[in-house]
C-alpha cells in the first residue's frame, strides 16, 4: 500500500526541518521582525507580529535559503527573498482566514479571531508594504518586484477558483453567479498550482535568483518548487480530512464545513461513491451551514473510499517530478530531504 511504502521510504525525513530550522531559523526571524516592525507604532507592534508569532514550519524561507546555499555555497544574499516568501505566505493566511471566517490556525486563534476583521485587514496591508520594503533589499529589486506581483496575483487567482469550486456558503453576488457546476482533477491541479504551488515555486526560484544570473537554473528551481508545492497541498487536503488535529493544528473536516469540492479527497471520493452516498455527501456540502456532526458524517463517508490512497499516490508522483527537477540544479541532500518531508509529514 502507498501509505506503508511512503512511511518506509521517508522514515526520518521529519528531521530535516528541525536541522535546517536550527541553521537558518534565527536569521529568518530576525529578517521578518526587521521588515514588520519598521515604522510600526508601539501599540501596534504586538498585533503586527502576532501572525508570524503563532508558529509555522518556515518551510518556504528555509527552501529559499537552502536553494541559495546549494547554488552558491552562501545564503546571506537570499535573506530578503526568504523574508518576502514568508511574509507573502502569512499575508495570504491573514486574508484567507478573513474570507473563510477561520477561527483557529496552528492551534491558536487566527489574526482575525484575536483582533477582529477590520484590524486583520489593516495588519494585512502592513504585511504587503513590508514585502515591498524587503524587495528593495534584494539584489535585483525591479525583477523581484515583477516576480512578487506575479506570485501574489497567482495566489489570488487560486483563492478565487477555490471559492468558485465550493457548493454553497457564499452569498456574494459574484460567487453565487460564477460558481462552477462541476470540478475535475485538472481543475483542482490548476487551482492548487496557483494557490499553493506558486509561492513554493517562488521560494525556490528566488533563492537561485538571489545568488546567480542563470535563467535555466531559476526555471529548474521554479519547476522543483511547483511540483513540491502541489504535493504539499495534496497532503494538506488529506490531513484536513484524516489528520490528527493536535498535530495538524487545524480543525479536521474544515473543508467539508466550508463546502469545498476543491479538496482532493472530496473530489476523488465523489468519483467513487455510489449514487446514494454521493448524493448524501453532496447534500452535506450544499447545506447553508454544515454542522460538526455533518462534517463527521462526511469524513466517515470518505473513509469508505480509496480517495486517501489515491491522493497520497498522486502526491508522491508530484514529489518524484520535483526530484527530477533537481537533476538540473546543484546537488543538495537538503533539497531532497525537504521534498521527502512534504509527503512524509502526514505520519
Amino acid at each position: 500500500m502507498v501509505y506503508i511504502h511512503l512511511k518506509k521510504v521517508y522514515d526520518g525525513a521529519m528531521d530535516v526541518l528541525d536541522r535546517l530550522s536550527e541553521k537558518y531559523g534565527p536569521r529568518i526571524e530576525e529578517a521578518l521582525a526587521k521588515y514588520l516592525l519598521r515604522d510600526a507604532a508601539d501599540d501596534f507592534k504586538d498585533a503586527v507580529l502576532y501572525q508570524i508569532s503563532t508558529g509555522g514550519k518556515r518551510l518556504r524561507p528555509i527552501l529559499t535559503l537552502a536553494v541559495a546555499e546549494a547554488v552558491s555555497g552562501n545564503y546571506e544574499r537570499a535573506l530578503p527573498a526568504a523574508a518576502i516568501v514568508e511574509l507573502i505566505h502569512n499575508y495570504s493566511l491573514i486574508y484567507d482566514d478573513i474570507i473563510d471566517r477561520g477561527e483557529v490556525r496552528r492551534n491558536k486563534p487566527t489574526t482575525r479571531a484575536a483582533f477582529g476583521d477590520y484590524a486583520a485587514i489593516l495588519i494585512g496591508i502592513w504585511y504587503r508594504e513590508a514585502i515591498e520594503e524587503a524587495v528593495l533589499d534584494t539584489p535585483k529589486p525591479s525583477e523581484f518586484a515583477r516576480e512578487v506581483a506575479k506570485v501574489i496575483k497567482a495566489i489570488d487567482e487560486g483563492e478565487r477558483l477555490d471559492i468558485l469550486f465550493e457548493l454553497a456558503g457564499r452569498d456574494d453576488p459574484y460567487f453565487v453567479k460564477a460558481r462552477w457546476p462541476s470540478v475535475k482533477l485538472d481543475d483542482y491541479i490548476r487551482m492548487v498550482g496557483l494557490k499553493t504551488g506558486a509561492l513554493i515555486a517562488a521560494a525556490a526560484k528566488w533563492g537561485a535568483m538571489s545568488v546567480a544570473d542563470d535563467r535555466q537554473l531559476a526555471d529548474a528551481a521554479w519547476d522543483f518548487g511547483m511540483n513540491a508545492g502541489i504535493a504539499f497541498q495534496i497532503v494538506d487536503d488529506v490531513l484536513d480530512i484524516f489528520g490528527d488535529p493536535k498535530k495538524f493544528g487545524k480543525e479536521i473536516g474544515k473543508d467539508i464545513k466550508e463546502h469545498k469540492r476543491g479538496n482532493i479527497v472530496v473530489l476523488l471520493g465523489l468519483e467513487e461513491l455510489d449514487e446514494r452516498l454521493r448524493g448524501e455527501l453532496l447534500s452535506i456540502l450544499s447545506k447553508p451551514t454544515v454542522s460538526d456532526e455533518d462534517a463527521r458524517r462526511g469524513v466517515r463517508i470518505l473513509e469508505g473510499t480509496n480517495a486517501k490512497e489515491r491522493a497520497l499516490a498522486l502526491a508522491d508522483k508530484y514529489r518524484e517530478r520535483a526530484l527530477a527537477s533537481l537533476s538540473k540544479m546543484p546537488h543538495s541532500k537538503d533539497l531532497e530531504e525537504l521534498a521527502a518531508f512534504i509527503v512524509q509529514r502526514q505520519f
